[in-house]
């Protein structure tokens, strides 16, 4: 017997079910008492060109309709989609500062980073974000994509280069957009968190006209706004992971402004003062640092020495984000025209801006000698060191220090302190608009179904800079007495001082794509031969070029660029058939031509078997691949720090107190210039599906797929990833810096053998494999209570890790459950399990839907760094200085397990009016620590921003109302 799903009924059952995320077609139809079954629908399924009434395919696909997304509680597609089982290590959340492409949202299918998960919109490319991740993987921005416009989202969890091409190696994400809409629809929503910060306000409006059976066309048009406010790490300051204190916990006092022994007892306070190294006159056995009378605190009435040793001139973190603030305004038109009876042509025209405020430091702009050593950035091309550097930072006795202050301690001295008036360091205001403009030509001739679409996509951002600062200029003017270091400078000075400035970068993709499907043989074995062959094309331009004023080094600041374009020609072809009884196998290949390396075929094969109506075996192979993006092989460059070491000269022997030793040399986190390699060849996968299909009783339908997944030719940097390289290390000149004595923590001011270490190349190379295997299920059940009493469903969504092993050189690492691996993909841990439970519940107008999201613990190491000692995993892997010159309590060698309830209600008051709640983080979850990850190192908060970000936003309140008329 012919298996065949009904897809009307079950489109029916998901609309009205419990909101489940993982809400996909049943394996298998139930029969209709009496009666002629209606014609089954075919629809077109991701992962396959070939049209289709049984949408349980061989390969496994995830599908969340417009209902799931409503019934979710989330307000926006990077939350929703963050929550997926299959999403894993290399996730870039909005809560990730520290990222590259901080602002934006990436989606990492099975943990291999989000340049292997494929994006695409109605099955077609879209252009990437500008600012690649890390400044090297393109991903597809899916925070800008409002609820309203999306009819569904379809996560296709297997390799599917041999349809799509470059990038679909883990799995490929669609989100396909509304097509036609009738009548019109309001909606408004408004949330607040309960520990403060994060207000959002949502609105949007969508109507239409015209129906495509009767009146022959249909158009319409959906508008969203939406707002949220910034969560502030001081709005969480009462939860460890945002307290910069951790003496109670073993470790170190990290508050701004308290001097300790991690920063020599000298660091910017809440009010500046100065700091004569060399005075002559201490007395034997009194350091510097500890000696009154080196210090001139320039606004005493606010701190003196004392209060400065004792930590009462600390200064509170009021700037760096939890979460940033956003802004969203989205437009989508769209029309839908018949042309014959087996002809209709589609427009669709969108417009996402997304405009968010980022903050990727952890205070206000600071003076002190280390910041103004120069940047090392690239001039004119060329790679230049030490550009716009200080030779000498002091102010000579009696000379001004800024506006109505000079030097009163009799001898040279440095400042210290934050700059008033310029607000918080390395701000970015980021205004992101994604514009697109779809035509698809769809209909029937000669026994063909074609499609044929032409697009054109461009995502561009606004960047406006702040808290930048200009060295030259600010001690210029403090030594002319002009700058006032207490504040109220004159609002020209203050732009003299950190001047805003602003840049604009953008990626485009145009694409043309044409696709035609027929039955080649009606009775090929037990079924038709089916036939689908399509040729590709789009042409890539990447332009994000440095700022005019970090590129020649006026600031203090490092900023990736990339310039390049590729453009990709493609032919496909797909073959589907049934040649016995209830067995369906599928063949499809596709041949790419880059104009950038070459060329690339990819070859896959598939099959499904149903033996009986309740069970059925299902299977994959495909071959994949990642095409060099021009982030790798153009015109490009970045800077970047990823773990914390020792210089190998001036902290020989690791320690901070040995004599001759340069204590801030014993452990920190050198920059990195990552450079080009036009020579690299592609990525290349192979990945493997087997899984089963049950439907033991009506009602209930499960799924159990294993997944494995091999990549080699990995293009990766060479630091941190090839175990023999050692970097060239450039140095700067030696100058006088605090040299330990060997008695304590005791250091005096002197001048060492070498400079220190301003950076290390670190070209892309292919090398290593990565290969990750798991098992992911899916278990819907849903069942009528007796008595008219309503409908219960329950769905579970759930992946597990056995294996993800990266190989480098000989070495190989275990790494699944891990933190690792932190050189790609930003630190944000690789935990062998995640799973989704969504239970609900629905009666007349009344629906009630919670949904329970898990992620198990993990491991701070990271094997692949060689962090093995648990003493030390905070600096090794995320250059954190929580426990420096300490031990690292065993309690912070693993990260606890994540589980999170959101509970989600609606009411339909009338046929027109529906109310709805919703509360995030219902038991008010706090997010573990996560001493290890560096997404959100420069406000030092210790949470895993990518996995734990609700954890951090702790509970939050949503009450909304739509109106159709």
């Amino acid at each position: 017997m012919m298996l065949k799903l009904k897809s009307m009924p079950f489109a029916i059952a998901c609309a009205i079910a419990s909101g489940a995320l993982t809400c996909a077609a049943p394996a298998f139809a139930q029969a209709q008492q009496g009666g002629t079954e209606p014609a089954a629908q075919r629809v077109v399924v991701t992962g396959s060109l070939i049209s289709r009434t049984n949408t349980e395919t061989p390969t496994p696909v995830q599908v969340l309709t417009a209902a799931d997304i409503q019934k979710s509680g989330k307000t926006s597609v990077a939350e929703l989609l963050t929550d997926l089982a299959a999403n894993g290590a290399g996730t870039l959340g909005t809560g990730f500062a520290g990222a590259f492409a901080n602002g934006a949202s990436g989606i990492s299918l099975r943990g291999l980073t989000v340049g292997a998960t494929l994006v695409l919109i109605d099955g077609h490319r879209m252009a990437p974000y500008p600012l690649s991740d890390d400044s090297q993987r393109s991903f597809v921005d899916v925070s800008s994509i409002p609820f309203d416009a999306i009819e569904s989202i379809e996560i296709l969890k297997s390799g599917a280069s041999s349809l799509y091409g470059s990038d679909a190696i883990a799995g490929v994400i669609n989100i396909k957009l509304k097509k036609n809409l009738n009548g019109t629809r309001l909606s408004a929503e408004v949330g607040d968190t309960q520990h403060g910060g994060g207000k959002t306000k949502r609105a949007s409006i969508s109507t239409g006209i015209g129906d495509l059976d009767n009146d022959g066309y249909n158009a319409f048009i959906t508008a969203e706004y939406r707002k949220q406010n910034a969560i502030k790490v001081v709005d969480r300051e009462q939860y460890g992971y945002a307290n910069r204190d951790w003496r109670a916990r073993g470790g170190n006092d990290l508050t701004l402004g308290v001097p300790t022994n991690i920063n020599n007892f000298l660091t910017p306070a809440s009010s500046p003062f100065l700091y004569n190294a060399s005075n002559p006159n201490n007395p034997a056995g009194v350091t510097n640092v500890n000696n009154p009378a080196n210090y001139q605190f320039l606004d005493p009435t606010n701190c003196n020495f004392t209060k400065y040793r004792a930590g009462g001139c600390s200064v509170r973190d009021e700037l760096s984000n939890i979460q940033p603030e956003t802004e969203n305004v989205n437009l989508m038109i769209g029309m839908t025209k018949k042309l014959s009876e087996d002809w209709e042509v589609r427009f669709n025209g969108s417009m996402f801006q997304r405009e968010s405020n980022n903050n990727r430091n952890a205070a206000p702009a600071a003076f002190s000698p280390t910041s103004f050593n120069g940047t090392t950035t690239l001039v004119n091309g060329v790679l230049t060191s030490r550009v716009g550097a200080i030779p000498n930072t002091t102010f000579a006795a009696g000379a001004p220090v800024g506006a109505n202050i000079t030097n009163q301690l009799g001898a040279a001295a440095r400042l210290y302190g934050y700059i008033p008036d310029v607000g918080a360091a390395l701000t970015t205001n980021n205004k992101t608009t994604a514009t697109r403009f779809a035509a698809d030509l769809v209909g029937s001739a000669y026994g063909w179904d074609v499609n044929a679409a032409i697009g054109g996509t461009r995502v561009k951002s606004d960047l406006d800079y702040s808290g930048y600062v200009n060295r030259t200029n600010l001690y210029n003017l403090l030594r002319n007495g002009t700058f006032n270091v207490l504040g109220n400078n004159a609002p020209g000075v203050v732009d003299a001082v950190s001047p805003r400035f602003s840049n604009e970068i953008e990626s485009t993709l145009n694409y043309a794509d044409l696709i035609g499907s027929r039955e080649l043989l009606s009775n090929f074995g037990a079924g038709p031969l089916a036939f689908a062959a399509g040729v590709h094309w789009h042409e890539r331009k990447q332009n994000a070029p440095p700022s005019s004023l970090t590129l020649n080094g006026a600031v203090a600041n490092t900023a990736a660029f990339t310039i390049g374009d590729e453009t990709n020609s493609a032919v496909f072809a797909e073959l589907q058939a049934t040649p016995i009884k209830n067995l369906e196998i599928g063949l499809s290949g596709r041949y790419d031509h880059y104009d950038t390396y070459g060329n690339s075929f990819t070859p896959s094969a598939n099959f499904k078997w149903a033996p009986i109506q309740q069970f059925g075996l299902r299977g994959t192979f495909a071959r994949g691949f990642r095409a060099p993006n021009p982030a790798e092989v153009g015109n490009a460059g970045s800077f970047f720090t990823f773990n914390a070491i020792r210089d190998p000269l001036l902290c020989a022997n690791g320690s901070q107190t040995t004599a001759g030793n340069v204590p801030s040399a014993c452990s920190f986190s050198p920059p990195y210039v990552q450079t080009t390699n036009p020579d690299l060849q592609p990525e290349k996968s192979k990945s493997f599906t087997a899984g089963i299909i049950v439907e033991p009783m009506r009602g209930l339908n499960m799924t159990l797929d294993y997944y494995k997944i091999q990549i080699k030719n990995l293009v990766v940097t060479q630091a941190g990833n090839d175990p023999s390289f050692t970097p060239t290390w450039v140095r700067g000149p030696a100058n006088t810096i605090d040299i330990a004595t060997g008695v304590g923590n005791n250091t005096v001011p002197g001048i060492p053998a070498v400079g220190p270490i301003l950076y290390g190349l670190s070209p892309y190379i292919n090398a290593g494999s990565t290969e990750t295997h798991g098992i992911e299920a899916d278990i819907r059940y849903r069942w009528r209570l007796a008595n008219d009493l309503g409908t219960v469903s329950a769905n579970l969504s759930a992946a597990h890790v056995f294996g993800y092993v990266t190989e480098l050189g000989s070495d190989s690492y275990q790494l699944a459950g891990t933190q690792g691996p932190s050189s790609v993909g930003g630190a944000t841990g690789n935990p062998k399990d995640r799973a989704q439970f969504t239970l609900g519940y629905n009666r007349g107008p009344l629906d009630v839907t919670a949904t329970v999201n898990y992620t198990s613990g993990f491991s701070t190491f990271d094997p692949a760094l060689g962090a093995t000692d648990c003493a030390s995993t905070a600096a090794d892997v995320g250059g954190r200085t929580y426990f420096q010159g300490l031990v690292q309590p065993i309690g912070y060698c693993n990260v606890s397990s994540f589980t999170v309830t959101n509970l989600n209600l609606s009411y339909k008051v009338t046929d027109n009016l529906t109310i709805r709640g919703a509360i995030l983080n219902l038991f008010d979850k706090e997010a573990p620590y996560d001493v290890a990850t560096y997404g959100n190192a420069g406000a030092q908060t210790s949470y895993n921003a990518s996995l734990h970000q609700p954890g951090a936003v702790g509970r939050f309140f949503s009450l909304g109302a739509n109106y159709t008329f």
